[in-house]
């Protein structure tokens, strides 16, 4: 260890003055191997965005100019991966309009977003069900059971009643084993995609124990993992506590989810965390809300690292302009405390591999600001920031990739000159 930690430095004084080249693109599944993501054997770093309208928008073909635009501006700020939703349940434009039945124009527009996005070599995160009622979600679910003559008492009899497990079953085979139209790759054997969400912010209040979201992850990530073994699976959670540590949730919050206790679970490769302080924890001032913050941070990091053993995505955090008040410099406080932390983090080689904000738009996406949306083009300092946490995490990989490049040279020298003194002693022996 003493020794690759000269080397290191040495690389990192090399690489503050420019010399290495740039790590090129890769294809690849991404993988974890202990604290890290590693994509082709080098440590990768998860830093992007959120783009959950990525299938709605493209189903209209008239619209996928934003999805291009977003693209090329992400990769020019280096922007790697992108997170999105692979569910449309009922409603307007669904993937799926009733149980089983799916929408083949919806089913190409997801199509166009993964081409798209393995052009622009960029990853995605593909989630498979909502947790509240945007585009469908656990309600719609269970109102398809109960149409059916299912007793069913509320939205959390998703985690437990056979029917609507089934249903959402048939939705994961469904996804993962479908044949992008454009590309001709099913999407379980897709590199493109690092990895499926179960749900998006999974929540059961009627059981603050934890025990029916723990059961229900438990049977979800086992069926998965029986028909995609090429790629990463995470929960989607928010980062709650359970009881054990239930102080350190914002105003002592339960949803029936527990970080440790669910990354535990056999099949989930790496935990996530979402941090939203402004909708957590609205009643507080601003430097309460960024104490919260800088603290829930730094302890899911050291519980990833000291109790799971394994990586740690920040998957959504933002913060809102649509409220009165709210100030760009106080947006950029958010992302940079979060940046900072995963940027240290990963320097020291710890648990913290990347974040997501919400979320990316391109121009003319008006319709979808929600107030937390952030355009690339535009220039701003929070854009800055953006850029800034792309070029010190790349500098990180590229360190790793020549470390990676020196051990190969070592092995090659040593087996040559092992070959080597090989064919000596066979002429020593033969004179």
């Amino acid at each position: 260890m003493k020794r690759w930690g000269v080397v290191f430095f040495v690389l990192l004084l090399i690489q503050s003055r420019g010399i290495l080249k740039p790590v090129e693109a890769e294809d690849g599944f991404v993988k974890t191997r202990g604290l890290q993501l590693v994509l082709n054997g080098v440590p990768y770093y998860a830093h992007g965005f959120n783009a959950y309208w990525l299938m709605y928008v493209a189903t209209d073909p008239s619209q996928r100019d934003k999805i291009l635009s977003a693209f090329q501006e992400a990769t020019k700020h280096g922007l790697s991966i992108a997170r999105t939703w692979a569910f449309s349940d009922g409603g307007y434009r669904p993937l799926q309009s009733s149980p089983g039945s799916y929408n083949e124009q919806t089913f190409q527009g997801l199509d166009f977003a993964i081409s798209e996005a393995k052009k622009h070599g960029i990853k995605l995160i593909l989630s498979l069900v909502n947790n509240y009622e945007n585009f469908g979600g656990r309600k719609q679910y269970v109102d398809w059971a109960r149409s059916q003559g299912q007793s069913i008492t509320s939205e959390d009899d998703f985690y437990t009643n056979s029917v609507v497990k089934d249903f959402y079953r048939n939705h994961i085979k469904t996804v993962l084993t479908r044949t992008n139209s454009l590309t001709g790759v099913a999407y379980k054997d897709e590199p493109t995609i690092m990895a499926w969400e179960l749900m998006n912010e999974p929540r059961c209040t009627s059981d603050p124990s934890g025990k029916t979201i723990q059961a229900w992850i438990t049977e979800m990530a086992s069926y998965l993992k029986s028909i995609d073994g090429n790629h990463l699976l995470e929960v989607g959670l928010e980062g709650f506590y359970g009881a054990s540590k239930q102080q350190t949730n914002p105003n002592y919050f339960q949803v029936g989810t527990d970080f440790i206790a669910n990354n535990q679970i056999p099949g989930i490769d790496f935990a996530t965390v979402h941090s939203y302080p402004d909708q957590w924890l609205s009643g507080s001032s601003y430097e309460d809300q960024v104490a919260f913050l800088n603290n829930w941070v730094n302890d899911h990091i050291q519980d990833a690292q000291n109790i799971l053993k394994k990586p740690i995505l920040f998957a959504e955090f933002g913060r809102s302009l649509k409220e009165s008040g709210y100030t760009t410099n106080q947006r950029d406080r958010i992302f940079t405390s979060v940046y900072s932390a995963i940027y240290s983090s990963a320097r020291g080689g710890g648990a913290a591999v990347g974040g997501l904000f919400w979320q990316l738009l391109a121009e003319g996406m008006d319709s979808f600001q929600d107030g937390y949306g952030v355009v690339l083009s535009e220039s701003s300092s929070t854009v800055s920031l953006i850029s800034e946490e792309s070029q010190r995490l790349i500098k990180i990989r590229k360190m790793y990739a020549r470390l990676r490049n020196i051990e190969k040279w070592k092995r090659a020298r040593e087996i040559r000159r092992a070959q080597w003194w090989s064919g000596n002693k066979l002429n020593d022996t033969g004179n």
